[in-house]
């Protein structure tokens, strides 16, 4: 049987919190008294074991332990008790260009960045090409990083980084590195990663993203475990930790809000013909009719509904706000129609979340998640995969065809 590519075992680490600082021995004498500090515990008793070839995702909120787990396994950090055992080759990318000398050129830094990182001379020199280029900044390689831009910066350190090639790849906001253009080439080169089997132990804020990256996921409070497990079902428990009076219903659907209009149910009906709907074929139309409760008069609320795949990657979402069609107010029983003139969807099931919210969107009334589940079937013309069915269709140009 493999063994884990990462085995960490009762890892405590804390740290001192100053309230009062002596800077200097002349602050010590002059105020008479000795530096306060308070201890923090930023790792309480952690355990978990990281297969190979996994992505592993840490999750959690700021000061929850995440951060220092990760030093802990860059070995930037050392744990005050307990093992850490990682094995194979091991890079971090936790402080992007934090290895660079600013007087130093783009070209002197790649060498000097790349070496800190652990690749040999002669494997920079072989990859110059593809990392100056992923990179970007081709045109200023021989000048002194001083003058890049933070941009600049960032996409050179990056791009050192990331072209390690290790088996352990340690990541602290991937998601954040750089503009979009150049997020995107991160994301492709970070699925190849994934595809060489590669071990990749990430920190991101961006939850959606990480759970249809990572295949399972810790969940870390004050330092200590909560949860480890599928990353879905931690990620979806975490996040819905911090909700408002969260509950699973007598239907086993998980819902929070303050409850003074409540989703009852959501039918969903096929085309014009109204008929109750479980499955539809590709490019079908559907019309979601959102049953509601309100006990009291609530004023300019706002419908919504969300879509997501069955692995819970997030597609799709539309509410009563945008679309700028104006609910003067509820009260009591009623309901309310969505129609979706076709579903671009490829085969596969899916789940529909809706809600009711208050006129700014920012109050809650009610959220049920998975309140309807889809199954779309195949139809013509048949896609080769993805959730997105956009009907393309193929033809030799009309100038060569004639």
């Amino acid at each position: 049987m493999m063994k884990p590519a990462v085995e960490v075992s009762h890892v405590d680490k804390s740290f001192k919190i100053y309230k009062e600082l002596n800077r200097t021995l002349k602050s010590a004498i002059l105020r008479g008294r000795r530096s306060v500090a308070e201890p923090f515990q930023a790792l309480d008793d952690v355990s978990l074991e990281i297969p190979q070839g996994s992505t592993f995702a840490l999750v959690g909120d700021n000061g929850s332990g995440k951060s220092t787990l990760l030093k802990c396994l860059a070995k930037i950090l050392v744990p005050d008790a307990g093992t850490i055992v990682t094995r194979g080759r091991l890079a971090a990318m936790l402080e992007v260009g934090s290895g660079f000398h600013p007087e130093l050129s783009g070209r002197e830094n790649i060498f000097l960045n790349g070496s800190i990182l652990g690749m040999k001379r002669a494997e920079i020199e072989s990859r110059f090409d593809e990392i100056v280029a992923f990179s970007g900044v081709e045109d200023f390689i021989d000048q002194p990083v001083k003058n890049y831009s933070s941009g600049m910066y960032v996409r050179l350190g990056f791009s050192v980084a990331i072209h390690t090639e290790p088996d352990i790849l340690l990541v602290d906001e991937i998601l954040a590195v750089g503009d979009a253009p150049f997020q995107a080439k991160c994301a492709k080169k970070f699925a190849q990663l994934q595809r060489e089997g590669r071990t990749v132990v990430l920190v991101s804020h961006a939850l959606d993203q990480v759970k249809t990256m990572a295949d399972s996921a810790v969940w870390l409070s004050h330092g200590k475990v909560i949860e480890v497990g599928e990353a879905r079902s931690v990620i979806d428990n975490y996040a819905n930790s911090g909700r408002h009076n969260l509950i699973v219903d007598a239907e086993g659907k998980t819902r929070w809000g303050s409850g003074e209009a409540r989703v009852t149910r959501v039918e969903m009906l096929s085309g014009e013909s109204g008929i109750a709907a479980g499955a539809l074929p590709t490019a079908s139309p559907l019309t979601l009719r959102l049953h509601y409760e309100a006990k009291q008069r609530i004023e300019s609320p706002v419908f919504g509904f969300s879509l997501e795949t069955a692995d819970g990657s997030y597609l799709w979402g539309n509410n009563t706000r945008d679309l700028k069609f104006e609910v003067d107010h509820i009260e009591g029983t009623g309901a309310i129609d969505l129609t979706i003139p076709a579903l671009h969807l490829q085969p596969g099931q899916y789940y529909f979340h809706g809600s009711i919210v208050n006129e700014t969107t920012e109050h809650v009334f009610d959220y049920v998640r998975e309140i309807a589940h889809l199954s779309i079937t195949p139809a013509q013309p048949i896609e080769s995969g993805g959730p997105l069915s956009l009907d393309g269709r193929w033809s030799w140009p009309k100038e060569q065809h004639d």
